[in-house]
């Protein structure tokens, strides 16, 4: 589609504002859950037995966002405000972000593994960037041309769906149920957590959202069209919270879906400053007193679990930019240049890492809303960025965000992880696959990554993407090599 915004433009201050909010509840909810879910993983493994500490802070989703705005600003910095791109927390160094938590003496000592892990995975896109700049990008091209690069961000997109669909059938409100399973040859009692609205409501309230948002995004006229999500996720929380207050007041589980708790839990003890401000648990306030706990074998651990990940997080780091470089039309590998953009991302990571713990990455749900808005404006994604620093500390904002339910989150990004897919796929028109060579690159990457096919070394996981991504480039290598002989 065409820009109505590109990128160097400047939109009115007033609708700056509400872009910037778009942008944010675009990226916000897998921003926070990186660190929630990192939260579960070390609390199961202490359950286990496998961490003699106590475990008595959590990670925080609010220092995760400011992280996210702080390392956003500084990939801008890097990329002269050229790139139209959102970093957000990492999913795929979950596992390191777990490892530096298991292998750590004391909870300070985790958290300086969070920075100390950051700040490595950060130098290998450094030093990337640096053989970059003197090698040029034109080897790149060749490795990844488009019949490569194309299929892998279509599963991008595609990889994501099962997450849609299943947000799509979730809602918020959980129950304890005990349950009967096997275990060892006997059977026992669980409790676990189930929730209590009815599926199909939940779909009902996820389709109310898409269908907002997508009859915005083409009908709609000036505002509404370029603010299609925000439109369609406050209509899809409406008839949420209709549908909840009705379960409340009627005792029917089914319609609950919106949990209110995140409110009340913001005015326990009274109404206080904390009730609309509070300061997030940054992650190097806890670090910094653990730096006599570090040990050769530690720092090795936090080593062996983060440098490989930023490799493979290199290769969708390419895909991402390949991605938003087809949507505003100017190949940002050349300009401002891969070796900006890798720099951008690997230092703005290490400064995310240094607030919020977490690792961040370019976020495919920002260049999604990008390329269904029409809105590339880089001082858009300023103003997120300066947006999720604010945020952070405001409380109410945070726990309204917590407070979406994920029928509602998944509505949206059936059409944020489709025109994801959609991307890739046009590149894939300009490949002729009527050619065997081209047919059988295309035919291996969409498979091998729509199949799920992830490679676990260990604490490492090479991402069914990435995986993708090397099986395409060596099956093109190969056929071309083939046909050369």
């Amino acid at each position: 589609m065409k820009l109505i915004y590109n990128v160097q433009d400047k939109p009115k201050f007033g609708q700056l504002i509400v872009f910037a909010i778009q942008q944010l509840l675009a990226i916000m909810a897998a921003t926070l859950v990186v660190p929630i879910i990192t939260n579960g993983s070390v609390a199961e493994a202490i359950g286990k037995g496998e961490i003699a500490w106590e475990f008595t802070r959590e990670m925080s989703p609010a220092a995760a966002l400011f992280g996210a705005g702080v390392g956003t600003l500084v990939y801008l910095l890097f990329t002269k405000f050229r790139s139209p791109v959102f970093l957000g927390s990492s999913f795929a160094f979950l596992g390191s972000m777990a490892a530096a938590f298991a292998g750590a003496v004391s909870m300070a000592a985790g958290y300086l593994g969070l920075v100390i892990g950051a700040v490595m995975a950060g130098l290998v896109y450094v030093v990337i960037a640096i053989a970059v700049k003197f090698a040029g990008v034109g080897w790149l091209n060749k490795l990844m041309p488009p019949v490569v690069i194309g299929p892998t961000v279509a599963i991008i997109g595609l990889s994501l769906a099962g997450n849609a669909v299943g947000d799509l059938q979730a809602g918020e409100v959980m129950k304890n149920v005990t349950q009967q399973v096997i275990s060892n040859g006997a059977i026992v009692e669980q409790t676990v957590p189930v929730q209590v609205a009815n599926v199909f409501v939940c779909i009902l309230i996820g389709l109310v959202t898409l269908a907002v948002t997508m009859v915005c995004a083409t009908y709609g006229k000036k505002m509404a069209r370029l603010i299609p999500f925000i439109i369609g996720i406050l209509a899809g929380y409406a008839v949420a919270a209709i549908c909840t207050v009705i379960g409340n007041a009627a005792g029917i589980d089914a319609l609950k879906v919106i949990d209110f708790g995140y409110f009340s839990a913001l005015v326990e003890g009274g109404v206080g400053v904390k009730t609309f401000l509070a300061l997030p648990k940054f992650t190097f306030l806890t670090a910094f007193g653990a730096f006599g706990e570090l040990n050769g074998a530690y720092i090795g651990t936090i080593a062996a679990a983060y440098v490989p990940v930023a490799f493979v997080v290199f290769a969708e780091h390419v895909a991402d930019h390949k991605n938003i470089s087809s949507i505003i039309e100017k190949d940002l590998l050349e300009d401002p240049g891969l070796h900006r953009t890798l720099l951008g991302d690997g230092i703005g990571s290490m400064a995310g890492a240094f607030f919020g713990g977490c690792p961040n990455t370019t976020y495919g749900e920002s260049v999604g809303c990008v390329a269904i808005t029409g809105n590339a404006s880089v001082v858009t994604i300023i103003a997120a960025a300066v947006g999720a620093i604010l945020i952070s500390f405001i409380t109410p904002f945070v726990a309204f965000v917590d407070s979406i339910p994920p029928c509602v989150m998944g509505g949206v990004c059936m059409a944020l992880y489709g025109f994801i897919a959609v991307s890739g796929l046009k590149m894939v028109q300009k490949v002729n696959l009527e050619q065997n060579k081209n047919l059988f690159v295309v035919s291996v990457i969409l498979i091998a990554g729509i199949g799920g096919l992830a490679l676990n070394f260990g604490s490492v996981t090479i991402t069914s993407i990435a995986t993708a991504l090397i099986l395409g480039i060596l099956t093109n290598l190969l056929l071309n090599k083939a046909k050369e002989n």
